[in-house]
Order: C-alpha cells, then structure tokens, then sequence
C-alpha cells in the first residue's frame, strides 16, 4: 500500500502545480472565498500556505497595506449646532465647578489662586523698569 492511499498518514508537504495554484488565487482575489475557505475546499493543509500563493503569484499589492478607516459621518447643520451647544453647556458647567473649587480653596486655605488685574500694577512695572 502506497502512502498516500492510507487515510490515516497526511502529508506534511505537498506539490502543487502552477496552474492550480492560480485558479485558487483567482478564486479568493473575485472574492468568491476567503483563503481559509479555500484551504478547507482543496485540502490545502498549510495554514500560510494561500497567504504565501497570493503574495508571489496574486495581482494585488501586499507592499502597502490598505488601512481601512471608518468614514466620517455628515452631520447636518441642525446636528452640529445641538452638538456644539452640548458642548458648551459642558463647558460652562465644568467652568463653574472650577471657580467655585478655587473659591473654597480661598475662603478655606486663604490661598490666592487667581491672577488678579490691577491696572495700577502694569503701570508701576512699568515704572520700576525704566
């Protein structure tokens, strides 16, 4: 009995031809199957094996690969002003929360946090510079 007619030995490597070999790359470059789908159909037994097919003899270009990214979505006029008018109800709320943390941390700490504007203070920089 030959190897190859006992089910129970596989392989470990096997030939194939040229003409084969294409026909299976057409058939996943059309998009007909996926290359796993073609290793399971003609019992290709190398998991890289079609991979490796499609990058020698396939017509695409494995050099750069194409990153897909998701398109932006078109909002209309009306969605980005309710979107932009949230964002600055957040804005304000959270400025809010600021300025009363930094005004218990004045009555609480005595620290002074704000930078407080004084037009007599430009004026005497001013002044002691010259």
């Amino acid at each position: 009995m030959k190897p190859s007619e006992n089910p129970g030995n596989k392989r470990t490597q096997r030939d194939y031809n040229l003409g084969f070999k294409l026909a299976v790359i057409s058939q996943v470059e059309k998009g007909e199957m996926t290359y796993k789908q073609a290793q399971k159909a003609y019992g290709i037994q190398g998991r890289s094996t079609v991979l490796v097919w499609l990058r020698k003899h396939g017509t695409l270009d494995w050099t750069n690969p194409i990153k897909h990214q998701m398109p932006k979505s078109k909002e209309t006029p009306a969605q980005k002003i309710k979107r932009l008018e949230r964002e600055l109800s957040d804005e304000k709320l959270k400025n809010k929360v600021l300025n009363t943390m930094i005004d218990i941390s004045e009555q609480q700490y005595g620290t002074s946090i704000r930078k407080k504007y004084s037009p007599k203070q430009s004026n005497e920089s001013n002044n002691n510079k010259s």
